[in-house]
């Protein structure tokens, strides 16, 4: 369980950012604005050339006892890992946070997880849903909420919700910014895979998400006090619009094959899921006879049978 140390906080919340002076206060103002307030606030410039850095140091200068400024050396871009890296390093907290430059934290977001950290404290992590948030550009669209996929407000023993999430599994899996994670626990794994850089930044977070999974028990809450801006140009839609998601998707299976093998890792159910998830990439003809197709000839079936027969039948 994590201990109140006086004059040191118990969480650090980290910020990374590149070239987002439109969103970045709002981000910094939202850790602000939390009800929970035994916090400190490292923002992690990854290179900006717009006005972000600016506006970091500002805020930097303003609350020096709470929020710090950092960069890379040399004001180098490494990505999203690197830098999220870089304020994990920097942090003195028991507990980390992150939060994405673009997205907001409602006020009760620190002060629910913690509570849930000090009710369970074997978990390493707590994780909450998300608000797909539309509305932020377009008032008219309805925002959405995404509860993680698997059963709510339990907590799971390692590997368990292999079986459950993406990206072995079609559960949706948490944002970054709804998490809240043990510092030991983050040493334990190594930290985020800075290798997921680029078009792989897309894999960044379930790389880190994986280690965590197979090695440590995980609280998964239904509360939601996040909101995941949706827009135009983020890295989901450029890899998807360029046609590289089988080819990123193969990177990070790869890389999991590899980890494993690594760690000695050899839980055959764990092992089973991703041959499972190779399995269209290494044999695609095996993939389209034995799984493919029968789930098309299922649904062909199936919505002929619904022409024919009365619903009751059914």
């Amino acid at each position: 369980m994590p201990i109140l140390q006086e004059y040191s906080p118990l969480v650090s919340v980290i910020i990374p950012f590149f070239n987002e002076e439109v969103f970045l206060s709002e981000a910094i103002e939202s850790v602000l604005a939390q009800k929970y307030t035994h916090w400190e606030l490292i923002l992690v410039d990854d290179g900006s050339t717009d006005r972000s850095a600016t506006i970091a140091k500002e805020y930097a200068r303003k609350s020096s006892s709470k929020i710090y400024y950092t960069e890379h050396a040399k004001h180098s871009n490494k990505g999203l890992s690197a830098s999220r890296n870089q304020g994990i390093r920097q942090s003195r907290g028991e507990l980390i946070a992150f939060l994405d430059a673009d997205d907001v934290w409602l006020p009760d977001k620190l002060l629910n997880q913690v509570a849930i950290f000090y009710k369970y404290p074997d978990v390493s992590m707590v994780a909450e849903a998300s608000l797909y948030w539309f509305s932020w550009c377009i008032p008219d669209k309805k925002d959405v909420l995404v509860t993680i996929g698997a059963p709510q407000n339990k907590d799971y023993s390692p590997m368990e919700l292999l079986h459950y999430l993406y990206p072995l599994k079609k559960g949706a899996a948490p944002c970054p910014s709804g998490l809240l994670v043990s510092k030991q626990a983050i040493d334990r794994c190594g930290g985020f895979e800075e290798n997921f850089a680029k078009e792989y930044q897309l894999y960044e977070d379930q790389a880190f998400l994986l280690k965590i999974y197979l090695k440590e028990r995980v609280y998964i809450s239904a509360s939601c006090h996040n909101r995941y801006r949706q827009r135009a140009g983020s890295i989901v839609q450029k890899v998807k619009s360029d046609g590289h998601y089988d080819k990123v998707r193969m990177y990070f299976l790869e890389w999991m094959e590899n980890y494993l093998n690594k760690e000695r890792i050899t839980n055959q159910d764990v092992h089973k899921l991703l041959r499972a998830a190779l399995l269209p990439y290494r044999k695609p003809n095996t993939f389209y006879i034995t799984v493919y197709l029968p789930v098309k000839v299922k649904g062909v079936i199936k919505k002929g049978l619904k022409r024919l027969l009365p619903s009751c039948l059914l």
